[in-house]
């Protein structure tokens, strides 16, 4: 028996060892995916050799004797870091995702080959200048360079999911704008949510949930008018349902970010600051990634996206310039009449016309492929039944098409980032954005002679009637849009008296403005935070620029809890609570209970006054939204009477028992000691990787989060999720992924960082090396003179590598 078990235990320690030598050989051969920094590679169509230079946090600096070789270079080093990232960026553009995943990745496939994102980019391709188009094909050469050069396996993504990349063209990096363009241009999904809802609520009760712009909230650069609202059209509840649900949160809208510049007078260098820190989904890897370029003829620093050659974000020894979501309204959903004879046609002012049609064939990984039909009328593409003509929706008559710029050939916003990039003063800065089309965005300036101002180029469309919140007719021409604001007329401010001037996605334009740009404008409170802040500086620093970056104030609950804490505690803990409240600085801390409470409190709230009037539409509106709250409590107290009872409750009953909820769902995840309570607890960054997070002991391994400071309306946004799980309920899944400062007086000492790191490789060094110093406030610096940690030499092919 002894004999027995001692081989028994032999032959488990056996397969331990196998086990763990396995493992350990699985790591080592992963490991052998990363790319190697140093040494020399040969590179097809560089003139000359190209310097890459990489620090201890691997930012890389690019020193090549052309603007071309330098691109070739940057496409290099994109696809040594990032290239998956790149690969899957590419693939979802072009709907090609299921033909590597598999039928998970269906929906998100059907919705990019209806919209026809890949075929706008070839178009767009080939509307761009000569000089443009070689720029994006030198890229594409310094991308393919990596994959023909390359030792060691791919990445273990590509290991995962058995393929390997396909050679990279000018319009896989085309494509990525088209992609950001349909994150930042939300108004399709709000259209479809308003008209659901018109169904069930009045004119008025609308009104209640997208409350109008507060009269004497901040207003950045110039003039607008109101229009009227159109009367609910009666759409197939089916309809509106299938298509509100067709994009995934990765691709959803994303709405938030910020800007501003200060000018001289207000500065201690005498020359103007700028800073900016754009708003996106946090993900691993993140958007960004830094680097600079050194030419004869440019100098850049700042944030590229892997895939692209030009800089999104940054300064070129001239200008520094940055970005924030002007939340134009550039979508309209047209509802065309399809013909009752021939489901081929459908109605317009001038009669019946034939849809527009193209096949696709979407391959799925290990099933059948997928075919489609795709439709277009003269608004756009047919977005109601995912291009098949043959679901039950066509029953009704009715289709929706989708009108947005984005999708037009013409688009030449790659060529506005071209010359943008090279940009000198304020009237090459203006001119290079004539050509910026999509998405509209507020584009902040600076530059070394001391000017400040910002201009919100793209193409927003003048509309016959209507205000673009609903869906309308698309038959007679009664809402056809007739063009788009003149550029020269678009919104803009050149060194405006104040000396500063800032924008947190709020209004851009007063009343007395020509043109609509939009119905609804977000919450004017990073805003409010902003002015508040700023308008006391005195003799600004870069210093004071970054405090500003991590403002933590949330004036929207410093405005909504009053109307809270306001009512008579039941109990003692109750009174305590009240008490910690009132006294609270709206600071939202990680290290400090009240930012639970107060956020846990809207949670309850949230459902008791919203749920029963909204039905299966209340988890749009399960969000932290102080304006819709005090809009309710202040102007709208009906709202707090549950419709489910007999009896009538009013706001105050409703508070009272929403903070019993509250208190009861806290304790139950933090303990009853509201002492211990943290937000940190509950507030954390996860930055989710697209197919890793799925892998067992991924998260435990190579996974990280970070408690965070911050919440939904503070300038250090840190977008809530509201989750139903109790668990994860308050997690932080969105904000400033990039944060630049720029001083012009000395643009070397400009300060960058990004929330994770400069490599996508899970088992890098730099994987997520960013993040602690991006949450709390450190920045690093793009100057070209960092030490040198890695020293790469790319020569032109035949002079050996």
């Amino acid at each position: 028996m002894t004999r027995f078990l001692r081989n028994i235990y032999w032959s488990l320690g056996l397969l331990l060892v196998l086990a763990i030598a396995v493992v350990a050989g699985g790591y080592f051969w992963a490991r052998s995916s990363l790319p190697d920094y140093g040494g020399k590679v040969a590179v097809a169509g560089l003139a000359d050799t190209v310097e890459v230079l990489r620090d201890g946090d691997g930012l890389v600096t690019i020193r090549a004797e052309s603007d071309l070789d330098a691109y070739r270079a940057l496409g290099f080093v994109h696809a040594q870091d990032r290239l998956w990232q790149m690969d899957m960026t590419r693939r979802t553009g072009a709907g090609r995702l299921s033909e590597v995943i598999g039928s998970a990745t269906l929906r998100v496939d059907r919705v990019m080959r209806t919209l026809g994102l890949y075929r706008v980019a070839e178009a767009n391709l080939a509307a761009l200048s000569a000089p443009v188009r070689e720029s994006f094909e030198a890229y594409s050469e310094g991308v393919n360079a990596f994959l023909t050069q390359r030792s060691g396996p791919l990445p273990p993504e590509f290991l995962l999911l058995r393929y390997e990349p396909e050679p990279w063209t000018p319009v896989d990096s085309l494509v990525w704008g088209r992609l950001m363009a349909l994150q930042l241009s939300g108004n399709w999904r709000t259209e479809l949510l308003r008209a659901r809802l018109a169904k069930t609520l009045s004119p008025e009760e609308l009104q209640v949930l997208w409350p109008p712009y507060p009269r004497n909230a901040p207003i950045t650069g110039v003039e607008n008018q109101d229009q009227a609202s159109l009367p609910p059209e009666d759409l197939p509840q089916s309809l509106l349902k299938d298509s509100l649900a067709s994009l995934p949160w990765s691709l959803a809208p994303k709405d938030a970010s910020n800007a501003w510049a200060l000018s001289g007078a207000l500065t201690a260098s005498g020359k103007p600051i700028l800073a900016n820190d754009p708003h996106l989904g946090l993900e691993a890897p993140g958007v960004w990634y830094l680097a600079r370029i050194e030419t004869p003829g440019l100098t850049l620093s700042g944030a590229t996206a892997p895939g692209v050659p030009f800089h999104l974000v940054g300064h070129n020894g001239a200008i520094a310039w940055g970005l924030t979501t002007t939340h134009s309204d550039t979508q309209d959903l047209f509802i065309e009449e399809v013909s009752p004879e021939d489901s081929g046609r459908y109605r317009t002012p001038e009669g019946w016309a034939a849809f527009e049609t193209r096949s696709e064939t979407i391959a799925v990984k290990d099933e059948e492929p997928v075919e489609l039909m795709i439709r277009h009328s003269r608004h756009g593409p047919v977005i109601s039944d995912g291009g098949n003509p043959s679901i039950p929706n066509l029953g009704e008559g009715r289709v929706l098409a989708l009108a947005w710029p984005a999708l037009r050939e013409d688009d030449l916003t790659a060529q506005a980032l071209y010359h943008l990039n090279r940009a000198q003063d304020w009237v090459q800065f203006e001119d290079a954005l004539r050509d910026f089309h999509s998405p509209q965005q507020n584009i902040f300036f600076a530059d070394v002679n001391g000017n400040i101002g910002f201009i919100a180029p793209g193409r927003a469309p003048i509309r016959k009637n209507g205000d673009g919140r609903r869906p309308v007719p698309g038959w007679d021409g009664a809402y056809d849009w007739t063009g788009f604001i003149p550029f020269d007329e678009l919104p803009r401010s050149l060194n405006p008296r104040p000396g500063r001037i800032a924008n947190g996605n709020n209004k851009i334009v007063p009343e007395a403005y020509p043109y609509l740009i939009t119905a609804d404008w977000p919450d004017p409170y990073r805003a409010q935070r902003l002015a508040q802040v700023l308008t006391g500086l005195d003799r600004a620093k870069l210093d004071d620029m970054q405090a500003m970056q991590h403002d933590i104030v949330s004036l929207g609950l410093k405005a909504l809890l009053p109307h809270l804490t306001a009512i008579e505690p039941v109990t003692e803990d109750e009174r305590k609570i009240l008490e910690l409240l009132a006294a609270w600085d709206h600071r939202m801390d990680r290290d400090r209970p009240e930012p639970l409470i107060a956020y846990g409190w809207i949670y309850a709230l949230n459902a008791r006054i919203l749920a029963d009037d909204l039905g299966a539409d209340f988890p749009y509106f399960q969000k932290a939204s102080p304006r819709l709250l005090l809009s309710v409590l202040t102007d709208h107290p009906g709202w707090c009477d549950d419709r489910g009872t007999a009896e009538v409750e009013d706001c105050a009953t409703q508070i009272s028992a929403a903070l019993v909820d509250a208190l009861t769902d806290l304790e139950q995840v933090h303990g009853s000691d509201v002492a211990d309570w943290r937000w940190g607890d509950a507030h954390r960054a996860a930055f989710p990787h697209p197919v890793f997070s799925r892998v067992p002991l991924y998260e435990t391994l190579f996974g990280f989060t970070l408690e965070t400071n911050g919440g939904d309306d503070t300038v250090n946004r840190a977008g809530t999720s509201f989750s139903r799980d109790p668990e994860r309920r308050f997690a932080d899944r969105h904000g400033p992924g990039f944060r630049g400062i720029y001083d012009l007086a000395d643009l070397e000492a400009s300060q960058f960082i990004i929330a994770t790191g400069q490599s996508g490789h899970p088992l890098s060094a730099h994987y997520g090396d960013l993040a602690k110093r991006w949450r709390d406030g450190h920045y690093v610096a793009l100057t070209g003179k960092n030490e040198i940690r890695h020293r790469l030499l790319l020569v032109p092919e035949g002079t050996g590598g």
